[in-house]
């Protein structure tokens, strides 16, 4: 499957993906520990969520201070157009749940899921 950016889910760079996903999170500020959370999603290569978050503040989409994490990009994921959902057999890729129907963040380095309806809310910030 293809994002908007026309990147297969498998072929995506982790780095850009983390990058894109940090620049749309709907936080004022959130603990590193909460953004490596997040990340998490994408990687759980220490190596890897260090040059995500490093990458990102270089470009100037987070600022980091004090064990916080500021967002700087005040972009953030549209559900009506950047949430997919598919019906099948899925596992979310946060909490490892059942899903028979998962959500996928459209994001121009790549796809982002599977998720479950309240993993993809946390994922992206709404809740």
């Amino acid at each position: 499957m293809t994002g908007h950016g026309g990147v297969d889910a498998d072929e995506a760079d982790p780095v850009e993906v983390g990058v894109e996903l940090l620049a749309n999170l709907e936080f004022g500020s959130l603990s590193v520990a909460d953004a490596v959370d997040r990340i998490e999603t994408v990687t759980t290569h220490p190596e890897t969520t260090r040059k995500i978050l490093d990458e990102a503040e270089r470009r100037g989409v987070i600022e980091r201070e004090s064990g916080e994490v500021y967002p700087q990009g005040g972009a953030y994921v549209s559900f009506d157009s950047q949430v997919i959902q598919k019906e099948g057999e899925f596992s979310c890729r946060r909490c490892g749940s059942s899903l028979s129907t998962g959500h996928f963040v459209d994001l121009d380095a790549g796809e982002l899921g599977p998720f479950g309806s309240s993993c993809i809310r946390k994922v992206t910030g709404r809740e």
